[in-house]
């Protein structure tokens, strides 16, 4: 049974058919793994994987005044998006702290799409539709209402080398047009525009006989990736044309142990969350363009503090095989045993050994090479060691990890 509380997706059953480790996750359940969270992890890295991410929130601003509503509340430039691009960024509250971060994608010359957080969604939009008001209002819509009716739309994501191949081989005649020169897996004298979507690119088009945006954005380190914003009433048609073209179904563990290699900020570990951080901290500030004019809420606040701060986020690479994983909160030591940091993720690599995330005190981050202590806390933490401890008992000791 499925605790009332949780909310599912149009493709809940698909994943119960495929007997996925189902679990809350933002209010949602969600599939964890299908097969295995390694097997999955890998398939993204030589394969294609396909993950369901109909939870994000997706909204829909239009109109004359949408492009300066979005550069007031975000803090990348949105004047500066082209039609067909997209870009990602920050909001802020009028302190400087983070309140989500947001991909923006520009798909008509006044009409955007926003995806925010699944957690995140109820609270992103109150505060949207607060700063949105007066005669400088813009038409703001939540497409995941069904009030927004055929416009509706949700995401899904493929991604992987094998990816571009499998999308070029489902699009519908129509989506093509002539060129002069063939491209890859289009019939001669076609042009396939996917071929030719740079990376932040979107596009429509008809996919396996239904309406899509095609951006060519993801969150798991890939170059050839794909996030596909279809109606939720046809996103099994659409899993179901991708799974069977070749697409590997993938849970949530995978796409954290990917995003996780791939150094890219989860909310709530690597932005705000209980360390409350910020670009500044992990090196997303070319992202905030605080220089922008007008200046986005909160632009002057997080200039501010962004001056001040010191700590800084670095990847780290265990040095062994087979040590505990560690977890956001676990501390970083220096060689000489001093409390330097602490670990906000840590996942297993592509060649199966620990990388991670973690947050180090101090102007400068430790150079590349540098070797730290990694302490892995257990759950419940075992009692103080008292002098003359019982032999055979276990203190506890850091695994040493390497920065990258």
């Amino acid at each position: 049974m499925i605790p009332t509380m949780l909310k599912t997706t149009a493709l809940h059953a698909t994943h119960k058919r495929l007997s996925a480790k189902m679990a809350p996750f933002s209010g949602w359940d969600m599939p964890v793994w299908y097969a295995s969270a390694r097997e999955e992890h890998l398939a993204v890295r030589n394969g294609a994987g396909l993950f369901d991410v109909s939870h994000m929130g997706v909204l829909d601003a239009r109109g004359a005044n949408a492009c300066a509503f979005l550069d007031r509340i975000g803090s990348n430039d949105a004047a500066k998006l082209a039609v067909s691009k997209s870009n990602y960024g920050y909001m802020f509250d009028p302190a400087g702290d983070v309140i989500d971060d947001i991909m923006i994608y520009r798909v008509e010359d006044q009409r955007y799409l926003i995806v925010v957080n699944a957690a995140n969604n109820d609270k992103d939009l109150a505060w949207l539709r607060q700063q949105n008001s007066g005669a400088s209002a813009c038409d703001l819509r939540d497409l995941r209402d069904p009030a927004s009716g055929a416009d509706m739309r949700v995401d899904l994501a493929l991604q992987g080398p094998t990816a571009l191949d499998m999308l070029s081989k489902l699009m519908s005649p129509e989506s093509r047009v002539p060129s002069v020169l063939p491209a890859r897996d289009s019939g001669p004298g076609t042009w396939d525009p996917l071929n030719a979507l740079p990376y932040a690119g979107v596009t429509r088009a008809t996919l396996a006989g239904l309406d899509v945006f095609i951006s060519r954005t993801g969150y798991t380190g890939e170059r050839i990736a794909f996030e596909l914003f279809v109606h939720p009433d046809q996103s099994n048609a659409l899993w179901n044309a991708l799974t069977a073209a070749g697409a590997t179904p993938c849970g949530l563990a995978a796409r954290d142990s990917l995003r996780t290699e791939a150094g890219l900020p989860l909310y709530g570990h690597e932005l705000a969350g209980p360390l409350n951080l910020a670009p500044h901290h992990i090196g997303f500030d070319t992202f905030v363009k605080t220089q922008k004019a007008p200046a986005f809420i909160g632009a002057e606040a997080y200039a501010d503090r962004a001056s001040k701060a010191s700590a800084r986020l670095v990847r780290f690479r265990m040095n062994e095989r087979g040590v505990r994983p560690s977890k956001l909160g676990d501390p970083v030591l220096d060689k000489r045993g001093r409390v330097i940091g602490t670990v906000t993720s840590c996942a297993q690599g592509t060649d199966g050994v620990l990388v991670g995330l973690a947050l180090i005190d101090g102007a400068e981050a430790p150079a590349l090479e540098t070797q730290l202590g990694i302490v892995a806390l257990p759950e419940r933490l075992p009692e103080p060691l008292k002098p003359f401890a019982a032999m055979g008992s276990r203190a506890l000791v850091a695994d040493i990890a390497t920065v990258i």
